[in-house]
């Protein structure tokens, strides 16, 4: 089964609307969707913007968060090799260190990233990093 891994702003697109495209895609897919406990740092860190800048009331946007966080399985990123941060950390570097997790996740499960972060793909591009889902694919 295809992992996917998806980075803060994959979710945050998915919670906010009623009618997110990124959150109907995410429930209705074949694939096994990843994400490190990261993220949950990322959420509470922002979720006063998220709200506020939602199309959607604050019970809504937690709402579509519980149908979000039931499809994807959050991982510990102790549990990643050494070895794969390391090689994560170089690839971000300069790019976006702020994503080294979402990276290293991505090689630990020999997956692909999906994110919409253009810079970061660009940069990881550039380091021979293209290990990118394309979003385009699913219905």
């Amino acid at each position: 089964m295809k992992k996917v891994i998806i980075d803060h702003n994959i979710l945050f697109a998915a919670i906010h609307t009623k009618s997110s495209l990124t959150r109907q895609r995410l429930l209705n897919n074949p694939f096994a969707v990843y994400t490190p406990n990261y993220l949950i740092v990322e959420l509470f860190k922002h979720r006063q913007r998220i709200v506020e800048k939602s199309k959607a009331t604050e019970e809504e946007v937690l709402s579509y968060l519980n149908q979000v966080i039931h499809k994807v399985h959050f991982f510990n990123e102790e549990l990643i090799s050494l070895e794969n941060f390391f090689t994560a950390y170089h690839l971000c570097k300069d790019v976006d260190e702020n994503d080294t997790a979402y990276i290293a996740l991505t090689l630990e499960l020999d997956g692909e990233l999906w994110t919409r972060d253009e810079e970061l793909k660009a940069g990881l591009r550039q380091r021979g990093f293209n290990r990118f889902f394309d979003e385009l694919i699913l219905p």
